[in-house]
């Protein structure tokens, strides 16, 4: 069965492509990809399948009869409308082909989607075809009303071939048919690697892209050429989950690193884009979070389509979300800007909401990130001011991050409800299958909510146990030393060597503490920043106060310090948690926030995690067995070998 994007057909649709869409997904193979109306830089072909030995076929869908043909050529076709009234349209079978080769000169533009040797030199390294499906005409009808001089055989699918209920159905023939809608032949056919089918994503769906590194643009035979590498895009689940969000309440639970922050981003500039006078709000609970995702918004804005359109970006028109009617707040901050108040007035608030000594500002759509964080009487709050015409609300969360602890109920007392039109994410494609091991591992451990670890219904879920992609990485270092200015010293040593060994920028490197001083006033943090600027390592500390969380660039070429609470929905290619003893912390009456917080902590690193500590505590006594046992496998491999 073909992977489907959108998951299932919209209502729209025409009866011919229902049932072309029905047949693809269960006729075609499972690594097969088969999009309907995609929109592909500003033209929607009916269909696009994408397989790894088939390479990319662009399909039209006709429901056309034969008494709605009346006069046909190889590019017009006049058409007998229900009125009786006689159009002219393009060809079906022109509008394939154009549509075609509009997707492959833009695919043509990045080079490593070429053929760099023989007769095909410059061409696409994998096969692109395209045809018509006329859904109700069968074989008969075309050849009785000799159709097939105007498009050839092998580019047209009719009924008889696509309707699995007609008695001359055949998968395998209709699989054969689509092999061969191909204008050129090669001896050997390319077979598409993953690496390949997502760049081709990445280049013909913009809303899909994470990141990539560019090396220069080259050029051949006149044409300039992009050179990508390192492409990231959503997987397909995450694709069609932020294509099919729909309108109304949503609300999407997923683990640390499943990409809600991405699809949130991707929500706001596709409404941005689609509803360009809707004022739309974007909240969470942490002030880096909010620059975090103020960044990743206006970037995802100013990107081009068109990842060549020189002329575009040298024209510096480039639309941000300055330029929209998009807010992005942390919540005390939405409260004391537009509503003059603070959180602890939110319940007075809404008492003159309710006797209506108040009027509000409406927001056409609302997303809130962390959705754990927020308290009961927020969201109600909140959905005051959510315009009720369009109610176009997007929450996303995960509940072993809720560090705070809420005992909130999103179906009582909020006046939001989310029944029926909740999604999960259970897959974590930020951190390596080590560290998501070594995290959840501890979480498991230490969590008192053991019995809250399930699935179920949308009340019913509480803790998403994560699945690790197979993407691999070292473990994480796990250290003691007798006292913390060896463990900084450690750290800014291996700072210097991943910099300078596997050249990892300092932006991408983070430092995490719990607590800036100790009882006795020592100050962990001044000790850390006096050992980095030692060693001349650029740093910013992004807790140090209000104004400098609210400065917070993640792109600045420094390493970041902060504590863990500040750091939910941030994410670096290298993580330090140092000062470990001081978890769970004394003055912490709930142990369960702490277990959260470290699991947080941990969560944050894409490849490298470094663990140290200088004393004792659960925490460190759990990380020494660890340890212990690591080292004891090393010493029996070593035996073995």
């Amino acid at each position: 069965m073909a992977y489907t994007v959108p998951e299932s057909i919209p209502r729209k649709a025409t009866a011919g492509e229902r049932l072309v869409f029905h047949t693809l997904k269960d006729v075609l193979p499972s690594d097969y990809i088969v999009y309907y109306e995609p929109e592909i830089i500003g033209r929607r072909p009916d269909f696009v399948v994408i397989g790894p030995d088939l390479g990319l076929l662009v399909l039209e869908v006709k429901d056309y009869t034969k008494s709605t043909l009346f006069s046909l050529n190889h590019d017009e076709w006049s058409i007998l409308n229900t009125i009786g009234e006689i159009t002219t349209v393009k060809s079906p079978f022109k509008q394939a082909k154009d549509n075609a080769f509009h997707i492959v000169n833009q695919l043509k533009k990045d080079k490593n989607l070429l053929t760099w040797e023989g007769p095909y030199q410059g061409t696409l390294k994998f096969l692109y075809g395209y045809g018509v499906i006329f859904s109700r005409l069968t074989q008969v009808d075309f050849v009785k009303n000799n159709l097939y001089h105007v498009i050839e055989p092998r580019f047209v699918l009719c009924r008889d071939e696509i309707d699995p209920d007609d008695e001359v159905f055949s998968s395998e023939l209709l699989i054969e048919k689509l092999l061969g809608m191909f204008t050129v032949y090669r001896r050997n056919r390319y077979i598409l690697s993953d690496s390949d089918i997502q760049a081709i994503r990445y280049h013909l769906f913009p809303e899909v892209r994470i990141g990539a590194e560019y090396n220069e643009p080259i050029y051949y035979q006149d044409q300039l050429l992009l050179s990508l590498h390192n492409i990231r895009t959503m997987d397909l689940h995450q694709e069609n989950l932020s294509k099919s969000i729909g309108d109304k309440h949503r609300i999407i639970r997923g683990v640390a690193g499943s990409g809600k922050t991405i699809i949130l981003a991707s929500r706001a500039k596709w409404l941005a884009k689609n509803q360009p006078d809707w004022k739309i709000l974007v909240l969470c609970y942490a002030i880096p979070l909010a620059q975090k995702l103020y960044q990743l918004i206006d970037q995802m804005m100013k990107e081009p389509e068109d990842l060549l359109d020189l002329a575009y970006q040298a024209s510096g028109t480039s639309r941000g979300i300055s330029d929209t009617h998009v807010e992005v707040y942390n919540f005390h901050q939405w409260l004391m800007r537009t509503l003059k108040t603070s959180p602890n007035d939110v319940d007075k608030l809404i008492e003159k909401i309710n006797t209506h000594q108040i009027i509000l500002p409406k927001y056409d759509a609302i997303l809130i990130d962390e959705g754990q964080d927020f308290e009961p009487e927020w969201l109600e709050l909140i959905s005051h001011v959510l315009n009720p015409d369009t109610q176009s609300l997007l929450l996303v969360e995960d509940r072993a991050q809720n560090i705070f602890k809420r005992k909130s109920s999103l179906l009582q007392n909020t006046g939001l409800d989310f029944r029926g039109r909740s999604k999960i994410l259970t897959i974590n494609y930020r951190n390596t299958a080590q560290i998501v091991r070594v995290a959840w591992d501890f979480y498991q451990s230490k969590s008192q909510l053991q019995n809250k670890v399930k699935q179920g219904t949308i009340e019913g879920i509480e803790i998403i146990p994560p699945q690790a992609t197979n993407r691999k990485g070292p473990e994480p270092v796990i250290k003691r030393f007798h006292r913390f200015s060896e463990e900084v010293a450690f750290v800014a040593k291996s700072i210097i060597k991943l910099h300078n060994e596997w050249h990892i920028p300092f932006s991408e490197m983070l430092i995490l503490y719990r607590v800036r001083n100790s009882s006795s006033y020592y100050s962990y943090v001044d000790t850390i920043r006096q050992e980095l600027a030692k060693c001349n390592l650029p740093y910013y500390w992004i807790t140090e106060n209000a104004n400098s969380k609210r400065n917070f660039n993640h792109f600045e070429e420094t390493i970041k310090i902060s504590t863990i609470d500040s750091a939910k929905g941030l994410d670096f290619r290298v993580v330090f948690i140092v000062n470990i003893e001081n978890m769970p912390f004394k003055l912490e009456e709930n142990e369960e926030r702490e277990v959260a917080l470290f699991y947080i902590g941990m969560t944050r690193a894409l490849e490298w995690l470094f663990l140290t500590y200088s004393g004792e505590s659960t925490f460190t006594r759990y990380l020494d067995n660890i340890q212990s046992s690591q080292l004891g496998l090393i010493a029996t491999q070593s035996k073995s070998s």
